[in-house]
Protein backbone atom coordinates (compact mmCIF):
# COMPACT_ATOMS: atom_id res chain seq x y z
CA UNK A 1 0.00 0.00 0.00
CA UNK A 2 1.65 3.08 -1.11
CA UNK A 3 0.71 6.80 -0.63
CA UNK A 4 1.54 9.29 -3.40
CA UNK A 5 2.94 12.66 -1.87
CA UNK A 6 0.27 14.65 -2.55
CA UNK A 7 -1.87 12.18 -0.45
CA UNK A 8 0.30 12.28 2.11
CA UNK A 9 0.48 15.51 2.67
CA UNK A 10 -3.01 15.44 2.91
CA UNK A 11 -3.54 13.30 5.30
CA UNK A 12 -1.01 15.17 7.53
CA UNK A 13 -2.84 18.62 7.40
CA UNK A 14 -6.06 16.33 8.16
CA UNK A 15 -4.43 15.29 11.31
CA UNK A 16 -2.91 18.85 12.20
CA UNK A 17 -6.37 20.62 12.13
CA UNK A 18 -8.09 17.75 14.11
CA UNK A 19 -5.34 18.07 16.83
CA UNK A 20 -5.67 21.71 16.68
CA UNK A 21 -9.56 21.53 17.45
CA UNK A 22 -8.83 19.15 19.85
CA UNK A 23 -6.75 21.62 21.91
CA UNK A 24 -8.90 24.44 21.34
CA UNK A 25 -11.99 22.56 22.72
CA UNK A 26 -10.03 21.42 25.55
CA UNK A 27 -8.77 24.76 26.42
CA UNK A 28 -11.89 26.54 26.04
CA UNK A 29 -13.59 23.70 28.48
CA UNK A 30 -11.27 24.06 30.62
CA UNK A 31 -11.86 27.99 30.90
CA UNK A 32 -15.39 27.62 30.85
CA UNK A 33 -14.87 25.66 34.42
CA UNK A 34 -13.27 28.56 35.74
CA UNK A 35 -15.98 31.34 36.95
CA UNK A 36 -13.65 34.35 36.45
CA UNK A 37 -12.14 33.02 33.02
CA UNK A 38 -13.56 35.68 30.08
CA UNK A 39 -14.20 32.59 28.25
CA UNK A 40 -17.41 31.02 30.59
CA UNK A 41 -19.84 32.93 28.27
CA UNK A 42 -17.92 31.85 24.77
CA UNK A 43 -19.45 30.12 21.88
CA UNK A 44 -18.68 29.40 18.74
CA UNK A 45 -18.51 31.56 15.88
CA UNK A 46 -20.37 30.72 12.63
CA UNK A 47 -18.15 32.63 9.96
CA UNK A 48 -20.51 32.36 7.55
CA UNK A 49 -23.26 34.03 9.52
CA UNK A 50 -20.69 36.60 10.79
CA UNK A 51 -19.04 37.69 7.56
CA UNK A 52 -22.04 37.91 5.36
CA UNK A 53 -22.67 40.97 3.18
CA UNK A 54 -25.42 42.88 5.94
CA UNK A 55 -23.70 41.54 8.85
CA UNK A 56 -20.02 42.08 7.71
CA UNK A 57 -20.28 46.30 7.40
CA UNK A 58 -22.14 46.20 10.96
CA UNK A 59 -19.11 44.19 12.82
CA UNK A 60 -16.48 46.50 11.17
CA UNK A 61 -18.00 48.67 12.56
CA UNK A 62 -18.86 47.69 15.70
CA UNK A 63 -14.97 46.37 15.94
CA UNK A 64 -13.64 50.14 14.78
CA UNK A 65 -15.71 51.83 17.26
CA UNK A 66 -14.32 49.38 20.21
CA UNK A 67 -10.91 49.67 18.85
CA UNK A 68 -11.70 53.89 19.07
CA UNK A 69 -12.80 53.77 22.87
CA UNK A 70 -9.63 51.94 23.87
CA UNK A 71 -7.43 54.17 22.18
CA UNK A 72 -9.24 56.98 24.10
CA UNK A 73 -9.33 55.17 27.36
CA UNK A 74 -5.55 55.01 26.58
CA UNK A 75 -4.46 57.88 25.34
CA UNK A 76 -3.82 59.73 28.73
CA UNK A 77 -1.07 56.90 29.52
CA UNK A 78 0.42 56.93 25.84
CA UNK A 79 0.77 60.69 26.10
CA UNK A 80 1.94 60.37 30.07
CA UNK A 81 4.23 57.53 28.68
CA UNK A 82 5.72 59.72 25.87
CA UNK A 83 6.45 62.73 28.31
CA UNK A 84 8.04 60.65 30.69
CA UNK A 85 10.23 59.14 27.68
CA UNK A 86 11.03 62.73 26.40
CA UNK A 87 12.21 63.93 30.17
CA UNK A 88 14.25 60.56 30.29
CA UNK A 89 16.10 61.43 27.02
CA UNK A 90 16.74 64.93 28.43
CA UNK A 91 17.80 63.55 31.50
CA UNK A 92 20.12 61.26 30.19
CA UNK A 93 21.86 63.48 27.25
CA UNK A 94 22.33 66.23 30.12
CA UNK A 95 23.85 63.66 32.01
CA UNK A 96 26.46 62.60 29.69
CA UNK A 97 27.10 65.14 27.41
CA UNK A 98 30.67 65.03 28.16
CA UNK A 99 30.80 61.56 26.44
CA UNK A 100 28.62 62.63 23.75
CA UNK A 101 30.73 65.17 22.89
CA UNK A 102 34.13 63.55 22.94
CA UNK A 103 32.73 60.25 21.18
CA UNK A 104 31.26 62.37 18.50
CA UNK A 105 34.86 64.39 18.31
CA UNK A 106 36.17 60.89 17.62
CA UNK A 107 34.35 59.57 15.54
CA UNK A 108 34.31 62.64 13.17
CA UNK A 109 38.13 62.23 13.45
CA UNK A 110 37.88 58.71 12.51
CA UNK A 111 35.37 59.37 9.76
CA UNK A 112 37.97 62.05 8.26
CA UNK A 113 40.95 59.14 8.55
CA UNK A 114 38.94 56.62 6.66
CA UNK A 115 37.95 59.39 4.00
CA UNK A 116 41.84 60.53 2.93
CA UNK A 117 42.53 56.85 3.11
CA UNK A 118 39.79 55.58 0.45
CA UNK A 119 40.83 59.10 -1.37
CA UNK A 120 44.56 57.71 -1.51
CA UNK A 121 43.52 54.21 -2.72
CA UNK A 122 40.90 55.08 -5.28
CA UNK A 123 43.27 57.98 -6.93
CA UNK A 124 46.09 54.80 -6.67
CA UNK A 125 43.39 52.64 -8.52
CA UNK A 126 42.49 55.27 -11.18
CA UNK A 127 45.76 57.49 -11.44
CA UNK A 128 46.07 56.55 -15.04
CA UNK A 129 42.41 57.33 -15.69
CA UNK A 130 41.96 60.55 -13.71
CA UNK A 131 45.77 61.69 -15.80
CA UNK A 132 43.90 60.94 -18.84
CA UNK A 133 40.46 62.84 -18.29
CA UNK A 134 42.69 65.64 -16.87
CA UNK A 135 44.56 65.98 -20.36
CA UNK A 136 41.46 66.15 -22.46
CA UNK A 137 40.07 68.70 -20.40
CA UNK A 138 43.16 70.94 -21.21
CA UNK A 139 42.95 69.95 -24.38
CA UNK A 140 39.22 71.17 -24.44
CA UNK A 141 40.02 74.29 -23.09
CA UNK A 142 43.07 75.51 -25.30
Amino acid sequence: MSMNLEELKKLREENFLNHKKKKKEYYLKSKKKDENSKYKDYKEIDYKEELNAENFAKNIKIIAKKQKEHMDDRKEQIFQKMSEYKEKKQSYYQENREKRLEYDKAYREEKKERLKEYRREYYKKNKEKILQRQKENRKAIS
